[in-house]
């Protein structure tokens, strides 16, 4: 945390510096670096708070009772099926779709894999 809000202070000064020898986007990153430094110490102190009220009591503990009221489930909607495609004129469109249907069918191999 030191390192942090150390290294995160000379970097705002470091701006400040820069924006005095005219670099205007530097006044904005003179005011950020010491607001990181603030929250490094923010996140510090809350840890140390939390830990010093007893860290592992502020947890749950999981429970091996079912509970008292099943879990509601949100309703799937599936699409309807696309109307079949009558591939047979096209010799290419009929191979397309066979190596579709391949990976639609083997879900875990890769496309390198096919052989048709």
């Amino acid at each position: 945390m030191l390192l942090l809000v150390s290294a995160f202070l000379a970097l705002g000064w470091w701006q400040v510096t820069r924006a005095a020898a005219g670099n205007t986007l530097s006044f904005a990153y003179a005011v950020e670096w010491p607001v990181f430094a603030g929250f490094v110490v923010f996140v510090w102190v809350r840890e140390i708070r939390a830990e010093l009220r007893g860290g592992a009591e502020r947890r749950p503990a999981a429970s091996t009772e079912p509970s008292p009221r099943p879990a509601v489930r949100s309703p799937v909607r599936t699409r309807p099926a696309p109307p079949p495609v009558d591939d047979s004129g096209d010799p290419a469109l009929a191979a397309y779709n066979t190596y579709l249907a391949w990976l639609a069918a083997d879900p875990q191999r890769r496309p390198s894999e096919y052989r048709p």
